[in-house]
């Protein structure tokens, strides 16, 4: 494979789903829409499968992995559920939220997918392409997102071939993510403790509302999610923030009362500005100006995950 070349352009369709699943049985990479963002799939019981992902990615190897499974009994399987597990498991699977659990002895994981730490980050997602390609390859899949590591993630086919170009063996193309940003990540501690690793598209409150506890802060500097390196995200040019004017020589992103070059939502929808953050980042990439600004985003709700995707994308 090599940047140069394109990847196999998959639809959606039952031939083509099997066809995908036969290439990741075989070991290759397949990109696949999910409800968050594109996904870089590949089998998560293979050192060699696994470090194909990190190659084409150019992703640290220290950077854990979120495995995707079909069903609740498929992720027993790898790690222990304590009953605040099997809780958030009820409340939100499938969908956009991947919990971190102790890994358990003996689980047909690669080392190289938890970096070497004795947790593992799990997800059942509602895609019902990824749904299928799990289901069809048999197989608990690795899937960080279909961009190069620390570039905007992608939430169309097209963003995955820009960025990947032939890194990558296969593309579906399921159309655009209806999320838009990564599903949110949530440590369960076997002191009782819980912390938010990543924000997404469920909010703390919702996962408090189901464990009855408030979340811990997070204190430790060790990477145990994908998406804690400090900057990340990033459109290749800088990014100022909370800009209510643009100045020339910037591509403006509006919201609300701000409508810029493009908007992330004319109404301020924050689901919308959500689903459309990374397209207007790659738009914003894409354009001429040398520097990109971003209107200011209330800090509330899923605005707390647009505007942590923001910071790093600045960083």
């Amino acid at each position: 494979m090599d940047h140069a070349s394109r990847p196999v352009m998959l639809q959606d369709g039952p031939e083509d789903i099997s066809a995908a699943a036969d290439l990741l049985r075989a070991g290759k990479l397949v990109a696949v829409p999910t409800e968050t963002v594109y996904g870089l799939a590949a089998r998560a019981d293979r050192d060699e499968s696994v470090a194909a992902i990190y190659r084409a990615k150019g992703r640290p190897s220290f950077n854990p992995l979120i495995v995707h499974v079909p069903d609740l009994a498929s992720a027993q399987a790898l790690a222990r559920f304590d009953e605040r597990a099997l809780q958030l498991a009820a409340a939100f699977w499938p969908g956009a939220l991947t919990m971190v659990l102790p890994l358990r002895d003996g689980a047909a994981i690669a080392p190289a997918v938890t970096a070497g730490l004795p947790t593992l980050a799990l997800r059942c997602p509602a895609h019902p392409v990824m749904r299928a390609v799990i289901a069809q390859a048999g197989l608990p899949l690795a899937a960080p997102s279909a961009n190069r590591s620390g570039g905007v993630s992608p939430t169309d086919a097209a963003h995955v071939v820009a960025s990947l170009g032939g890194n990558v063996d296969a593309v579906i193309d399921g159309g655009a993510c209806e999320a838009g940003l990564e599903s949110t990540i949530v440590a369960l501690r076997e002191d009782g403790r819980w912390q938010v690793l990543r924000p997404g598209p469920i909010t703390e409150a919702r996962i408090a509302a189901v464990l009855g506890t408030p979340s811990e802060p997070v204190t430790s500097h060790e990477i145990e999610a994908p998406g804690q390196l400090a900057s990340h995200y990033a459109p290749g040019k800088p990014v100022r923030l909370d800009a209510a004017q643009a100045e020339p020589d910037e591509f403006h992103i509006g919201f609300g009362a701000v409508t810029g070059d493009a908007t992330l939502s004319a109404t301020g929808d924050l689901a919308e500005a959500a689903a459309r953050l990374y397209s207007l980042l790659h738009a914003g990439a894409a354009a001429p100006h040398p520097r990109i600004a971003v209107a200011p985003i209330p800090d509330s709700d899923i605005g707390t995950a647009i505007n942590d995707r923001l910071r790093r994308a600045a960083a």
